[in-house]
């Protein structure tokens, strides 16, 4: 059964690439296309970061089977997102590539966040799991900080209606905020573990 549902999520994460390629892209066919992968592969990033909190939220364990294939999706259309950038829109100028990354604060962030999700995904697989051991879990997340400065970079993007980022912000920010009420809360029942020897302690010599 897990086979099969997996399948079915990976055919999913598809169907936004096969949406585009069977509809008119407009007069302006490089923006549409930036614009609609940059958008999924944001979405599919934070559905990835949502697996965890939904988890410990309403007990759904079975998720995990799938945020390594959505994190990897929110990578494949962050290259599809970037190699328009590249191939498209720049027809391989790698000194205007450059002096845009220096010059326009929203392609540093989207940079910023494309280099964090590039070590993500090449350790990903269960190999690098094992090699990298606790370091895995602290490096992954960098999830954070790829979604992050992505919020950052459509925000600066697209200056004026900044509606649909703005949504992903606060998306971004409830994820975020049931993380550190889980850690606070991890926290405490840890300090209380310590304690409490001493105050059993205390009790027996009353």
């Amino acid at each position: 059964m897990r086979r099969f549902s997996k399948v079915a999520v990976f055919l999913a994460g598809l169907v936004p690439l096969i949406w585009l390629a069977a509809h008119d892209l407009g007069a302006n066919p490089i923006e549409r296309i930036t614009h609609f992968t940059g958008d999924w592969a944001l979405r599919f990033l934070l559905v990835s970061l949502a697996i965890t909190p939904a988890r410990r939220l309403f007990g759904w364990n079975g998720l995990i089977g799938y945020r390594r294939m959505l994190g990897l999706f929110a990578f494949f259309y962050a290259v599809l997102h970037l190699s328009t950038f590249v191939v498209l829109d720049h027809y391989f100028d790698w000194s205007e590539m450059v002096a845009d990354v220096y010059k326009r604060p929203y392609v540093t962030a989207g940079m910023t966040s494309f280099a964090c999700l590039l070590p993500l995904a090449i350790t990903s697989t269960r190999g690098w799991i094992r090699r990298l051991g606790r370091r895995w879990t602290q490096l992954h997340r960098l999830a954070y900080v790829a979604a992050a400065a992505a919020v950052v970079h459509y925000w600066w993007l697209v200056k004026a209606d900044v509606s649909a980022p703005r949504r992903y912000a606060i998306i971004l920010a409830v994820l975020l905020g049931i993380r550190i009420v889980y850690a606070l809360s991890a926290g405490r029942v840890a300090l209380v573990g310590r304690k409490s020897p001493a105050i059993s302690e205390a009790g027996t010599g009353r």
